[in-house]
């Protein structure tokens, strides 16, 4: 028997994209039938945004009991396989990961002090990254930032 994926979305504070970012990977994984256990974090925890629990739920998707957390909150947290940055403090602050792990970035505005409009606008492009992520990872293939980056 093979382990899940193990995957991580990490983000500044783990209170919007990263959450998001966990949600829809997580969606996505289960309806392609991909064996991941998904985490997000943050490189420091604050608490997870109202307006992210706000747009998530209007596609399905509950933060509601989610809690921002860092690295040192998740379990084996140097043991990921796929690594994936969503803002650039992150990725700029990501500590490094053993030579088997995918690390991949792709940078979403910070939707924080704007409209839902606009969170929805970032919801969605996280959405789309995560679902292409996913569907890389259930064929077997190794993802890319260049595959993941979604449209402007």
């Amino acid at each position: 028997m093979t382990r899940p994926l193990r995957l991580l979305v990490l983000c500044t504070h783990n209170s919007a994209r990263s959450q998001m970012g966990e949600a829809w990977l997580r969606h996505h994984a289960a309806a392609l039938g991909l064996d991941a256990d998904v985490h997000s974090a943050g490189t420091e925890a604050t608490h997870v945004k109202p307006d992210a629990v706000t747009v998530m739920r209007e596609v399905g998707l509950d933060l509601a009991d989610h809690t921002s957390k860092t690295l040192h909150d998740l379990p084996d947290p140097w043991r990921f396989d796929v690594v994936l940055t969503v803002c650039d403090a992150a990725n700029e602050a990501c500590p490094a990961y053993p030579a088997d792990t995918t690390r991949l970035h792709v940078a979403f505005p910070d939707p924080s002090g704007h409209d839902l409009e606009r969170w929805r606008e970032v919801r969605d492009a996280i959405g789309v990254t995560m679902h292409a992520l996913a569907r890389q990872l259930a064929r077997g293939e190794t993802p890319s930032e260049a595959t993941l980056t979604p449209p402007t």
